[in-house]
């Protein structure tokens, strides 16, 4: 819908379902349609603070209207590409999921506007923030729903600094699965307090998307096939950029149903705040991955001492791949040569997979049915990555200018610095006093359907 038509039709809403104090109009319900990373929104005045930064995402503009900092937020349904060659017909905000990052200020006045353009209702829950009990959009417990068409109105204080969410509390089995969600950034009033020189914020969410459908099953509880950061799948995650001796900041969301163990290769990392607050410095420990809860908001601190390009993923190793069936057979270690042609009698081209690892499926491009994403994908200088889901690259490099997020490109290694292969004599590998020699080599014992003995 045009900007202009949709700011029409909103301004024509009964001012029943809005408070006194939005009668002179509403603001404009800004939308984005990119999944590229948008520049941060510098602070125009008041406080300064160093803007956050949404990984393929953006931060929503606002009005200052009497003292009071104004939003409009949309819910309506939205196209999101989950990575090139997959888009998935989902449920967000002002043209996106997950929707803009509210970015304001501890002590903010703040006015949201919530206009349904869903086709049935909804609410707003405001996760971790401290308001009044009628603000906090609990659909049926402390507000009507909102029904479609209608515009309600949030009014709150920023009572504290921190990371938060915001997310329906109204069908939320559908309303969450189908995408609705967003991040909420909220600086310390005191800018010498908690200082970062870069801050990224995401959230994690888990689709089930058929292959050659466009739809999420919202019915799914466990057996998700795609995993995502800001509802994109690597190789569609945008890098994180920083430069060397940087504090950088990354604030991550989950709203899965399951808990990720995010691992950033190449420094120390910190827990520095939750959604419940910032964590005291004197109870903060190093740790290399953090579990992220479910229905949590984590703030992680690094600091880079070395330039490189840094893998930064979930630790479960099924969440770093692609759309996948949960009824593959297990196929290693299975001789499939007397296979092979008579199954190509009936299906040309095909190929024997997983015999000796999956590595290969990376390396291949393969047809797929539409609408549906490889397994393991995405390039790297070396070669295929063997990656997808949730996963990405932190980039760090020396010299980096303050403020500037542009991909600098793969890292260009100095000699002498990248593992090689080794050509020299090598020695055979100590094995337990009375092990057998083969005692490293793999053993597997397979019975295939209709045979009557083993195969070794």
């Amino acid at each position: 819908m045009d900007r202009r038509i949709f700011m029409g039709a909103a301004a024509a809403l009964g001012a029943a379902t809005v408070s006194r104090a939005a009668l002179a109009g509403l603001p404009e319900a800004v939308q984005q349609r990119s999944a590229a990373t948008q520049p941060p929104l510098a602070p125009t005045g008041g406080v300064p603070y160093n803007p956050v930064v949404t990984l393929n995402g953006w931060t929503l503009p606002w009005r200052m209207n009497d003292g009071w900092k104004e939003f409009h937020l949309v819910a309506e349904p939205v196209e999101r590409e989950i990575a090139p060659g997959m888009v998935a017909r989902l449920w967000g905000y002002n043209g996106q999921s997950p929707g803009p990052t509210i970015e304001c200020v501890e002590g903010d006045r703040v006015r949201i506007f919530v206009t349904n353009r869903l086709p049935e209702h909804t609410t707003i829950h405001w996760h971790g923030l401290l308001l009044p009990n009628g603000m906090d959009g609990v659909g049926g417990l402390t507000q009507p729903q909102i029904q479609p068409g209608k515009t309600f109105v949030y009014e709150f204080v920023m009572r504290k600094s921190g990371t938060f969410m915001y997310h329906p509390h109204a069908d939320e089995m559908v309303q969450m699965a189908m995408g609705m969600m967003g991040a909420i950034v909220v600086h310390p009033k005191d800018p010498s307090l908690h200082r970062a020189d870069r801050d990224y914020v995401f959230l994690l969410a888990a689709y089930d998307i058929d292959p050659g459908s466009f739809v999420p099953r919202v019915n799914t509880m466990l057996e998700f096939n795609l995993w995502t950061w800001n509802s994109r799948a690597f190789p569609g995650i945008d890098p994180l950029v920083c430069a060397v001796g940087e504090t950088l900041r990354v604030r991550v969301g989950n709203l899965t149903m399951t808990n990720h163990p995010m691992h950033l290769h190449g420094c120390e990392m910190f827990v520095t705040g939750t959604d419940g607050g910032w964590v005291p410095p004197a109870v903060r420990w190093p740790e290399v991955s953090v579990d992220m809860p479910v229905g949590a908001m984590r703030a992680i601190d690094v600091r880079f001492d070395d330039p490189g390009d840094w893998a930064f993923h979930c630790h479960k190793s099924h969440h770093t791949m692609g759309p996948m069936g949960h009824r593959v057979p297990a196929m290693m270690g299975v001789d499939q040569s007397d296979l092979v042609e008579r199954i190509r009698r009936l299906v040309p081209g095909y190929m024997a997979m997983g015999e000796a690892g999956m590595a290969e499926m990376g390396e291949m491009q393969m047809p797929l049915p539409e609408n549906t994403l490889p397994m393991m994908t995405g390039e790297g200088p070396f070669g295929p990555l063997e990656m997808g889901g949730m996963f990405t690259v932190v980039k760090v490099r020396d010299g980096l200018a303050r403020g500037d997020y542009r991909d600098p490109g793969w890292y260009q290694h100095p000699a002498g610095t990248v593992a090689y292969e080794w050509t020299g004599p090598v020695a055979e590998p100590q094995r337990p006093p009375g092990a057998p020699p083969d005692a490293g080599a793999a053993h597997v014992q397979v019975r295939k359907p209709g045979g009557h003995g083993s195969h070794h």
